[in-house]
């Protein structure tokens, strides 16, 4: 049976077989001994990470340390609320910052203060903070998600794409009343130049 310990776009952890292509924490979350989570979050840093890191190898939730958890894509894990880990993901993080820094109109900010932001924009007391969309569809970046009813979907080339944990699928071009996933201070960083790592099934929709 699958541990519950996949993310998605609306910051909801899961139990589902698909893994994703990273990996990221909260903090520790589980209990190690019935690797069941204790927690939505326990740390203002919510961190996404690599899944392969210098031959390094963990036991999902085998201990008290952070606790594992999994996203489809970078895109998914910016919604949710996550940003690039500074130590696996070093560059990328960089590059966010960078891209944060321009959209939000400051300099020479903190990772601290990036979170800071960003725990303050992702969550409504214990829900997820969802926003007005300010913008058509085809004026918001690649990598912006939003949600319509229950269902959540990704922005490429100002088109919506429908998330699953198995990857994404065709949606109409249009999607009514929609609200931003994805927290303000990220969406500008994305305006700014920030591209992050889609799944392989968005690439081949868009293809």
């Amino acid at each position: 049976m699958p541990l519950q310990n996949r993310v998605t776009p609306t910051g909801e952890i899961i139990a589902t077989p698909h893994r994703g292509m990273f990996t990221g924490n909260r903090g520790i979350i589980h209990d190690p001994g019935t690797k069941t989570l204790t927690r939505r979050w326990a740390s203002q840093a919510w961190l996404t990470c690599v899944c392969e890191f210098r031959g390094r190898r963990r036991e999902v939730m085998g201990g008290r340390s952070w606790t594992e958890l999994f996203f489809l894509d970078e895109a998914t894990a910016l919604a949710a609320g996550h940003r690039p880990c500074f130590y696996c993901r070093r560059d990328d993080a960089n590059r966010f910052r960078a891209a944060w820094e321009q959209g939000n109109g400051v300099s020479r900010v903190l990772a601290r203060d990036i979170d800071a932001v960003l725990h303050r924009e992702r969550l409504d007391g214990g829900k997820k903070r969802l926003y007005a969309l300010a913008v058509p569809l085809g004026e918001l970046p690649d990598g912006a998600m939003l949600q319509e009813g229950t269902e959540s979907y990704l922005i490429v080339q100002g088109r919506p794409l429908k998330w699953s944990p198995a990857g994404y699928r065709a949606a109409p071009n249009t999607i009514w009343g929609p609200m931003l996933l994805t927290p303000p201070s990220t969406l500008r960083a994305l305006a700014a130049g920030y591209s992050p790592v889609l799944h392989p099934s968005a690439v081949e929709l868009m293809a």
